[in-house]
């Protein structure tokens, strides 16, 4: 399988993993529609993907908004012909505990990480059936295997990304469409610099320590997630973990799925 002369959707491609996969594509000679919501983010990913001329399409786009994202793969697919591969990777996060957390913030999160998700799926999926082909990309995270306190929001959204994602890969079996759940480590994003944040589970009230405790434990950067990504989507691979951490805690919550969680807090210190 070869990405070039292909077309790739990314939402979230303003920055992080989502600009690192429009560049890499691009490099493979994949045409992409690249959206966000940041879009400063968008005009730099655009520029940095136009040395590779390749067809490129930019949308500033609300995943959170249904009609919004529906035109996007409308638009999309009016603008190259195609459709190949559409790579949700649009998220956020929240640190606080379960009681401290609003209702509001709650939706905040599940709206963009979980019904983001839904809503380019379901879009871009009319295309991939109708076609018999075509690959879905869904990013959860090692937060969608395992659960962490301070957490809940994300892990309930990501963990549903998982469900959803590992449903549709078994309704699309004995079809040519392909699915993948991708389940990133510790990732050097601005992903904890944009979250809410009230506090983390262990009291945690300053965002500047919690964040740079996170960035201490990111390991990978985008780029090399981006690879990782791609080789995976080649091999077909229908679940992607990346980094080692990634590596090493979906083994220990496969041999200890309940006592995983007193180890985990001693590892990651968040």
């Amino acid at each position: 399988m070869s990405f070039n002369g292909k077309v790739a959707a990314i939402t979230g491609a303003g920055s992080g993993i989502g600009r690192a996969l429009a560049i890499a594509l691009a490099e493979r000679g994949c045409s992409v529609s690249i959206a966000d919501i940041d879009g400063d983010g968008l005009k730099q990913t655009e520029a940095l993907v136009a040395a590779h001329n390749v067809g490129s399409k930019v949308t500033k786009l609300d995943v959170k908004n249904r009609d919004a994202v529906e035109a996007w793969a409308d638009d999309t697919v009016q603008e190259f012909g195609q459709v190949d591969f559409v790579f949700n990777n649009a998220g956020v996060t929240m640190f606080d505990t379960v009681s401290g957390t609003s209702y509001e913030d709650f939706h905040w999160v599940m709206d963009i990480n979980f019904w983001g998700m839904v809503y380019g799926t379901k879009a871009f999926m009319g295309y991939f059936e109708k076609a018999n082909s075509g690959h879905v990309i869904n990013v959860s995270s090692l937060f969608g295997l395992i659960a962490f306190p301070g957490q809940s929001a994300y892990n309930a959204s990501k963990f549903a990304i998982r469900g959803f994602t590992e449903a549709l890969a078994m309704e699309m079996k004995g079809t040519n469409v392909q699915v993948s759940s991708v389940h990133p480590g510790g990732i050097r994003t601005d992903i904890a610099r944009n979250a809410r944040f009230k506090k983390t589970d262990r009291g945690e009230r300053n965002r500047k320590n919690a964040v740079r405790k996170f960035d201490a434990t990111a390991q990978t950067t985008p780029e090399q997630a981006a690879a990782v990504i791609l080789s995976g989507v080649e091999a077909g691979k229908r679940r992607i973990l990346i980094g080692a951490d990634a590596k090493i805690i979906d083994f220990l919550q496969r041999l200890m799925p309940i006592k995983y969680v007193g180890l985990l807090k001693r590892i990651i210190k968040v």
